[in-house]
């Protein structure tokens, strides 16, 4: 019988995107599900306006291999670690968590300092986004 980290490599990259806060807008985030479904991924979108106990609480649900957040509304610093805390504290603290939208350059270094595995800011290429999807499932597996 395989083991877990064996058989986890046999399936498709799970990855969870979701809008955490009251921010209400989405295309960002649905640009880069596409693209990370195109690329083989198999994506669950959480949609707009979670709070980070239902992002964690899918999370666990759907046993995603990595979970993409995306935030304009600058709570970022808020939500982000709460995400980050409610993982540990259930036990997947080693899901990775990525990160995109208007987050200024030291926040950035904070919330890396504080877990997010990587943060993709304006302008970030698909390309980019998918290799370290990638990158980050193949190195918790």
């Amino acid at each position: 019988m395989p083991s877990a980290s064996r058989a986890r490599r046999t399936h498709p990259i799970r990855v969870l995107i979701a809008k955490p806060g009251l921010d209400g807008h989405d295309r960002g985030a649905k640009v880069v599900a596409r693209a990370l479904r195109d690329a083989g991924m198999e994506v669950i979108y959480a949609g707009l306006r979670q709070t980070p106990e239902e992002i964690v609480r899918a999370a666990l649900e759907e046993d995603v291999d990595l979970i993409g957040l995306s935030i304009l509304s600058g709570a970022h610093m808020t939500l982000f670690p709460r995400v980050l805390a409610l993982l540990k504290r259930n036990k997947a603290g080693n899901v990775p968590v990525f990160a995109g939208g208007i987050i200024p350059d030291e926040d950035a270094r904070r919330l890396r300092r504080a877990g997010i595995r990587a943060i993709f800011g304006p302008g970030s290429s698909l390309e980019e986004i998918v290799r370290t999807a990638q990158k980050l499932a193949r190195a918790r597996s």
